[in-house]
């Protein structure tokens, strides 16, 4: 059952989702619902909320993760007062707006940083990263401290709930 709280993450076949499960791990997407709405930071729109129906898709796989701690009102605030922010695309630490497991960090604040990275196997930056750093005109940010929806999962704070499976009354 999809509850107030919930963490959502993502494991997606897009091209950028496949290059983000392979520097980082099993997802590439993280968000939060939160009263009936899905809030997450999307390079398309930014920082939102969404019905749910808009948000979950045939074709992506989704875990469902609990923090038993959490203060849903004091959540609910920030995420809302984020809302409207633009995509950090750069994943610079120190860039405009938010990437998505940033935003979830922000409003959640029991996330450690980490060095961030852009390899796949022995390519400490993978041609995907090469490409898409290179088009922004931009150094890739690799070590730079960040988070990333895999590292958010695994955090000791956050419990394994479930598979999302589309059967639910929202």
């Amino acid at each position: 059952m999809l509850e107030s709280g919930d963490l959502i993450f993502v494991k997606e076949n897009t091209e950028m989702g496949q290059a983000i499960q392979a520097s980082t791990g099993n997802y590439s997407h993280v968000a939060i619902f939160l009263d009936g709405k899905v809030y997450h930071a999307t390079a398309e729109g930014g920082v939102l909320a969404q019905s749910p129906e808009d948000f979950f898709e045939v074709e992506k796989v989704y875990d469902l993760y609990r923090y038993p701690k959490i203060d849903h009102k004091e959540v609910k605030k920030q995420a809302e007062s984020l809302l409207g922010s633009p995509y950090n695309s750069s994943f610079y630490p120190d860039g405009d707006g938010f990437y998505c497991s940033q935003f979830i960090a922000e409003i959640l604040p029991i996330f450690e940083t980490i060095p961030m990275k852009f390899g796949e196997g022995e390519q400490e930056i993978s041609s995907f990263w090469e490409d898409y750093y290179r088009e922004l005109g931009l150094t890739t940010p690799l070590n730079q401290p960040g988070t990333n929806p895999s590292q958010l999962a695994q955090s000791p704070r956050l419990q394994f709930k479930e598979r999302y499976t589309d059967d639910y009354n929202y």
